[in-house]
């Protein structure tokens, strides 16, 4: 897969999984036969996911992540991020997700969150 191909599988998954809210349409579309989460509060593979999403819906239903930037490199795809209403911040979240990809399809998860605070050292945005 070319590196723009592995861009658009992954803005997908992410689009369908956590703003749409149908965790087994994109498993079913964009998912390997494995997923490995490395985020240690959400279980491994797509159980681990839809509780995931089970929650976001239940406990912060206007929770929106924003894609701000993407980057490939081989078999890796990168996305910055910027989540409102899922901690709970005023300003939300600033969010670095990274995905991996097996033959054109999703296997692993790594993230990094960071709440946007309300004051900065500098006259820069985190996007």
């Amino acid at each position: 897969m070319s590196q723009e191909e592995n861009k658009r599988i992954v803005q997908g998954f992410y689009q369908m999984v956590l703003n749409d809210r149908d965790v087994d349409t994109a498993f079913r579309l964009y998912a390997g036969s494995y997923y490995r989460q490395h985020n240690p509060l959400v279980e491994d593979g797509k159980e681990g996911v839809r509780k995931f999403v089970a929650w976001i819906g239940a406990n912060r239903p206007n929770a929106r992540g924003e894609i701000k930037r993407v980057f490939a490199e081989g078999e890796f795809v990168i996305l910055h991020v910027h989540w409102t209403g899922l901690l709970g911040g005023k300003n939300g979240e600033a969010v670095v997700d990274i995905f991996r990809l097996e033959d054109g399809k999703i296997v692993e998860h790594w993230d990094v969150i960071q709440p946007i605070p309300d004051t900065a050292g500098n006259d820069n945005t985190m996007f």
